[in-house]
C-alpha cells in the first residue's frame, strides 16, 4: 500500500473502502512490530528498553512477543 493508496482512502465517501484501508494499515503495522521487535532482542536489547520505544509496559511486549508462536499469519487478501 502506497501513500497515494491512503490519500484516496482517506477522501473516499466509501466507509467500505476507508475501513478495508485501516484494517491494511493495522496488517502493516503488526508486521513492522514484529519485525523490529525481533531484530532489537537478536541485538540484545531487553523488553524493558523495547516497551520504551514502542512506549507500552514491559509486560505488554513481552506478553505480546516472547511466545513462541513462530511468525503471525497474515491474510493474503490484504494489499500490504
Amino acid at each position: 500500500m502506497d501513500l497515494r493508496q491512503v490519500e484516496a482512502a482517506a477522501a473516499t465517501g466509501d466507509p467500505r473502502e476507508g475501513l478495508r484501508t485501516v484494517l491494511a494499515l493495522h496488517r502493516l503495522a503488526d508486521r513492522l512490530e514484529d519485525l523490529h521487535v525481533a531484530r532489537a532482542r537478536e541485538q540484545g536489547m531487553s523488553w524493558a528498553e523495547i516497551a520504551v520505544e514502542l512506549q507500552v509496559t514491559r509486560q505488554t511486549v513481552h506478553k505480546k512477543h516472547s511466545s513462541p508462536r513462530g511468525p503471525r499469519r497474515w491474510s493474503n487478501h490484504a494489499d500490504l
